[in-house]
C-alpha cells in the first residue's frame, strides 16, 4: 500500500555529523495531538524524490514509544 502517512518533522544529528534519526509526529487527527517517534534512518528507503518508510502503518507508528526532546 502506498499511503502517505506523516512527514518528517524534524532529524537527529550525531556528534560525528551523521544522521542517526529522523523524527515523525504521529499524532491523533491531522496530527494536531503530538506524538512524536524517532526512526532510525536506516529503516528509510528513498523512491525517487520521496523518502519511503516500507511496512509502516499509521497503527505502528502510533504505537511506537513516544520521543521526548532532553531539557
Amino acid at each position: 500500500m502506498n499511503e502517505r502517512i506523516r512527514s518528517v518533522d524534524d532529524i537527529i544529528v550525531t556528534t560525528e555529523k551523521s544522521v542517526s534519526y529522523a523524527i515523525i509526529n504521529a499524532g491523533g487527527f491531522l496530527a494536531v495531538a503530538k506524538h512524536n517517534v524517532a526512526i532510525p534512518v536506516s529503516q528509510f528507503k528513498l523512491d525517487g524524490d520521496k523518502l519511503v518508510l516500507p511496512g509502516a502503518t499509521r497503527d505502528a507508528l502510533k504505537a511506537a514509544p513516544q520521543f521526548e526532546y532532553a531539557k
